[in-house]
């Protein structure tokens, strides 16, 4: 077997597909959640499934040691984390400021306290190459030193390897749509590394369906971000194809895969003044969701999705004669890294009427 298809179980599977009825009422369109916010190791999250693969990778190849990049608030830090707690592995975090915040909250905060809780060694830089290459370097050379045995994640889990979970994720949604129903949808869902959409897509479009793939550029514009998603697309592809491996279905005939027939939308309006930065609509999306369904929605990620379902919902262009289905990614402890900006004028002990 392909060592990079080795897959270890981390994640609560499969996760629920649920309507919003108060939310779909709010917005006057049928809204779904796929709760992947619900995946359970490390308070939840999508970087769990793309963990499942790259840990297996990581545990065939003997590596005792896991390296991995993000942002100082990075919910793939997080998770990484907390599966190597899980497997007895070491993780080394390499964090950066890339996002223009500061205070207490958000530099000891949210995912970088839990980073601490689930036993990670953090190295801290700020988002300059040449520093980052240097830190880099300090990190590989002391794990050699050390003998350990490293194994590398790149920032989000997006390589071939880790998308192969968003493929897995891919087919289950496909069950859970036919199970309840729903010929084609609208499934939409935060875009950064790209990783996820791009298992999404190519997992629907193996279990044969036709639906919508809408993703919402978080991270960069969308110039920059589609030939990422359609490289990712085309190398689990790949991989799935060169694998044998009865970790997946028997993939469709589908390769080689021809970069024009990935149909996946993306949109960078909604991303604002950059990554991590908040928005007021991300602000009201999430506390409708909260409102309306008593589910908490992240900041960096789910809370702009959900910001641009809201805006085409009200200017139509959901469209009233397909659902939509809102893939939820987690990431909710950033939350707390984010309170000024959620923060109501209410003072305690009275109610808003």
């Amino acid at each position: 077997m392909n060592p990079s298809m080795h897959r270890v179980a981390l994640a609560q599977l499969p996760t629920p597909l649920e309507r919003a009825d108060r939310l779909s009422a709010a917005l006057g369109n049928e809204i779904w959640l796929k709760r992947d916010d619900l995946t359970g190791l490390g308070l939840g999250g999508n970087k769990v499934r793309k963990l499942e693969f790259l840990l297996g990778d990581a545990l065939a190849r003997d590596c005792d040691t896991v390296v991995t990049f993000g942002a100082l608030q990075s919910n793939h830090a997080r998770q990484t984390a907390a599966a190597c707690a899980r497997l007895g592995l070491r993780c080394e975090l390499v964090l950066t400021r890339a996002v223009a915040r500061t205070g207490d909250a958000f530099t000891d905060g949210g995912n970088v306290l839990l980073d601490q809780i689930f036993g990670a060694n953090l190295t801290v830089v700020a988002p300059d190459d040449a520093r980052l290459e240097a830190a880099v370097a300090d990190v590989r050379s002391r794990l050699a030193t050390e003998g350990c045995t490293a194994y590398w994640i790149p920032p989000g889990g997006s390589n071939a390897v880790g998308t192969l979970g968003y493929v897995a994720a891919g087919e289950e949604l496909a069950q859970q749509l036919d199970a309840v129903g729903l010929a084609e949808s609208d499934v939409v869902v935060a875009v950064s590394t790209g990783g996820t959409v791009a298992g999404l897509w190519l997992g629907l479009r193996r279990a044969g369906r036709t639906d919508r793939v809408r993703g919402v550029d978080v991270y960069r514009t969308e110039d920059r971000t589609g030939p990422v998603v359609r490289e990712l697309v085309a190398g689990v592809a790949a991989l799935i194809d060169d694998s044998g491996s009865d970790r997946l279905p028997e993939p469709l005939d589908i390769e080689p895969i021809d970069s024009e027939l990935i149909d996946i939308e993306l949109t960078d309006e909604f991303l604002g003044p950059g990554y991590g930065m908040p928005t007021a609509g991300m602000v009201d999306a999430v506390r409708l969701l909260g409102g309306t369904e008593g589910i908490a929605a992240d900041p960096v990620y789910s809370g702009k999705a959900l910001d641009a379902v809201a805006t085409w919902a009200a200017d139509g262009r959901l469209g009233p004669d397909r659902p939509t289905v809102i893939v939820l990614t987690g990431g909710a402890p950033a939350l707390f890294a984010y309170a000024d900006e959620f923060r109501t004028v209410t003072p305690p002990g009275t109610r808003p009427g």
